[in-house]
């Protein structure tokens, strides 16, 4: 039986969900998605799967799933139908249909993400879904240079929670940036705030906070950079437990290969 398979991407704000995947008894965007196309096909007899796990409040500027089918739609009427139904958290932003030769998980050239944060005087409320704020101060210079020792192929074996036996630590990140804060704007903003900018193919389950957690200890005063060196290059007896708080960070994009 011949199959169908579409790639939808959409945006959403993660504050109010458990992360992407569906899990038992909470509200998760995989679970909200999957009801949306219920709801629109009006059958159950579909499949979907996302690009990217995000962890609870993780929010997205650009994710991605596919939707696997028995049966053709017309894909402009059920974009329609879908985005009209979704929460108002939730955005589609594109659809197109692929061949089966198309993977979700492997397709992907590189994947952004960006984390927010500030430090010094306390944030106003409305900040909190998307920015983290530190109370101490911070050597923004000291976590730039930080942030530039990631680049490149490292064994992150120190930046993955919980790993299972098969994980590969090995990963290549392509860019690895503190920056200040020109990207994402709001009249409830600090006046000054910056973001940790980073690239790489794929990232391991809390890898990116954890790198941001490292940072901020280095800004901190709470490591040096040698530490940060031996940290991707050998096992910490005391592994890195300090997780960057999950509502600063940001899927901001995924690049899919040129013939998409």
């Amino acid at each position: 039986m011949k199959k169908y398979y579409y790639l939808i991407q959409l945006q959403y704000l993660g504050f109010r969900y458990h992360g992407w995947q569906k899990q038992p008894d909470v509200k998760t965007v995989q679970k909200m998605v999957e009801k949306t196309v219920r709801f629109v096909l009006e059958h159950e007899d579909f499949k979907v799967l996302g690009s990217a796990r995000t962890d609870a409040k993780v929010s997205a500027n650009n994710a991605a799933f596919e939707l696997f089918l028995k049966a053709p739609i017309d894909t402009e009427l059920f974009f329609k139908a879908f985005n009209e139904n979704l929460p108002q958290d939730i955005r589609a932003t594109g659809i197109k249909e692929v061949d089966r030769s198309f993977n979700i998980i492997n397709s992907p050239k590189y994947k952004e993400y960006i984390y927010l944060f500030s430090f010094g005087e306390k944030n106003h409320p409305f900040s909190a879904p998307f920015m983290t704020y530190i109370s101490e101060k911070l050597d923004i210079g000291l976590m730039e240079e930080g942030a530039r020792l990631f680049e490149g192929l490292h064994n992150f074996q120190n930046y993955c929670y919980k790993p299972k036996e098969n994980t590969m630590f090995n990963r290549e990140i392509k860019y690895s940036r503190i920056l200040e804060n020109d990207v994402y704007t709001a009249n409830f903003f600090p006046e000054k705030s910056f973001l940790y900018k980073v690239i790489g193919k794929g990232f391991m389950r809390h890898q990116v906070r954890l790198m941001v957690g490292a940072l901020i200890n280095l800004g901190k005063g709470k490591f040096d950079m040698d530490y940060i060196r031996y940290s991707l290059t050998e096992k910490i007896e005391d592994p890195l437990n300090n997780i960057a708080p999950s509502s600063g960070l940001i899927l901001n994009k995924i690049e899919f290969d040129d013939d998409l």
